[in-house]
């Protein structure tokens, strides 16, 4: 059959690069693509938004399954426009991809099917937010100092207590001479003081605190924030309701206590009674080496997560994967398609931090490097709900994906830069460049491989170990240049210090 992929980027590339390996297909498609897809599927030049074209395209080249890549057309009713046009479409139908499409859903779901996750509020204004955040508890003892109409000792419970009494000792309107009142902070024997409300309000607001501040709706991986402090979680609210940064997903924000442990994901298939979970994945969502600087898509990726042993992930279809399965048959809101599960693996056990309802990105790379079977098999088991015929096979040797990223990324970037060491990096034995932002263009002596996206590449390596994966990896990434270009160097880090467990053998489970 011919195939068309939906998207753009890395996860569409190395979906385009398995499915070309599948005997059953004849062409695969992507739209729109980029300049990897280009060489390992034909192109086209439709905007996954554009519902009627991408049908229209559908039924004149005979397109036997289609695949949707990013989460925006899966909750935009992309399947649900296709269905209705009898075209057979692999992913979840618009009112099941609001699982992704609202956080806000999802955690009151949770919370129904009694799946482990971390409590939440929800607010729909920046000054209800604002106001649960400074009513967060942070024990603080001020004395007034000085000239101040205040006297005695005051002990503040929460932060909001702590700022009121502040503003009341350094009143300027009480305070006849400018500058002679103090308010001291006692804070387990040390002492600090301050003569003006804004560097006083400015110390409280660095008390410690776990919280994560996230945008309702789709927000291009972005619009979550974990926030160390009282400060942050307050520019948090400011960024996404007062601000607008994410438009109408930041309508309503989501504030849970942060889950403390050691991130991984878990991506299964399921066609709404059948869940084949896929091999486990570790991401690493932070810009910079070390887990540091601000979140962002992934920049990188392995696959087997060693701390996903076969008992944790027997724990995590029996607690996760089989009630959010469930939970959506009985809200009538049936799954099909592939469901990812952001975990937190804390001392209490896994707690789901998030779900998607696509393949990850950049997970998915690493996983398809170590897949041996059909992925078009799988994929239309799914469609035609007979996934319980299906058994997967693994590549028992590990893969690592290592993201290069555009100078500004996850910021403001530049595009256009051209791309060289892209054949040097290829010839590394166990590596494949999958591409993400890049795009061809022409010039005199023929067309140019440049950047046109915040992730680059995605440069994925498998080998007999870990550190031998990651060493190809790292190789094949050295060889390739263009101005501005960086990535993180400690992919897979945490992996090296623990013994791969053994693999999954990919039996079905029933939901």
């Amino acid at each position: 059959m011919n195939v068309l992929v939906i998207g753009k980027g890395g996860r569409e590339h190395a979906l385009c690069w398995k499915l070309g390996q599948s005997p059953r297909v004849n062409t695969v498609y992507c739209a729109p693509g980029n300049a990897g897809t280009a060489r390992d599927a034909e192109n086209v030049a439709i905007d996954p938004k554009d519902t009627r074209e991408l049908i229209r395209f559908a039924k004149s080249r005979d397109i036997g399954l289609t695949i949707v890549g990013p989460e925006e057309p899966l909750v935009n009713g992309l399947v649900d426009a296709f269905q209705r046009e009898g075209l057979r479409i692999f992913g979840p139908r618009k009112d099941a991809a609001e699982l992704e499409g609202s956080k806000i859903f999802a955690k009151e779901l949770m919370r129904q099917a009694g799946i482990p996750t971390a409590e939440f509020r929800v607010f729909r204004s920046a000054p209800d937010a604002e106001q649960y955040i400074l009513s967060r508890e942070v024990a603080l003892t001020l004395r007034p100092k000085g000239k101040s109409p205040v006297r005695g000792t005051q002990h503040c419970r929460t932060a909001a207590e702590a700022i009121e009494a502040i503003e009341a000792i350094l009143d300027p309107r009480q305070v006849i001479v400018p500058g002679s009142a103090e308010v001291e902070f006692d804070e387990r024997g040390k002492r600090r003081g301050f003569k003006t409300i804004e560097e006083a309000r400015r110390y409280v607001l660095t008390r410690p605190i776990g919280l994560v501040v996230k945008a309702d709706g789709l927000a291009a991986g972005k619009g979550v924030y974990v926030c160390r402090n009282l400060g942050e979680a307050l520019e948090a609210i400011d960024e996404i309701m007062v601000r607008h940064s994410y438009g109408r997903a930041g309508d309503r924000v989501l504030i849970e206590e942060r889950l403390d442990g050691v991130e991984a994901s878990v991506l299964a298939l399921t066609d709404g009674r059948t869940i084949i979970p896929l091999e486990s994945s570790q991401d690493h969502k932070r810009a910079f080496d070390g887990d540091e600087g601000p979140n962002t898509g992934g920049m990188g990726a392995y696959s087997p997560a060693p701390i996903v042993t076969p008992e944790l992930m027997v724990e995590v279809e029996r607690e996760i994967l089989v009630p959010i399965v469930h939970a959506m048959k009985r809200s009538r809101r049936a799954f099909r398609g592939v469901l990812y599960a952001g975990l937190m693996l804390t001392q209490q056990g896994p707690k789901v931090l998030e779900f998607n309802v696509r393949f990850g990105d950049p997970e998915i790379q690493a996983v398809l490097m170590r897949l041996r079977s059909d992925l078009l098999e799988a994929l239309d088991a799914v469609v035609e709900e007979r996934l319980d015929t299906v058994e997967l096979d693994w590549d028992p040797r590990p893969a690592i994906t290592v993201v290069m990223a555009s100078e500004g990324y996850p910021g403001n970037y530049d595009r256009g830069r051209p791309i060289n060491g892209l054949d040097e990096a290829d010839r590394v034995e166990g590596v494949k460049v999958f591409h993400a932002g890049t795009t061809l263009r022409n010039e005199p002596q023929g067309p140019r491989t440049v950047t046109d996206g915040g992730r680059v590449l995605n440069v994925t390596a498998i080998g007999d170990s870990i550190a031998e994966a990651r060493e190809r990896a790292y190789q094949a990434a050295a060889a390739i240049r263009f101005t501005g270009g960086w990535y993180r160097h400690d992919i897979a880090d945490r992996a090296l210090k623990v013994e791969p467990p053994p693999t999954t053998d990919g039996t079905a489970d029933q939901a």
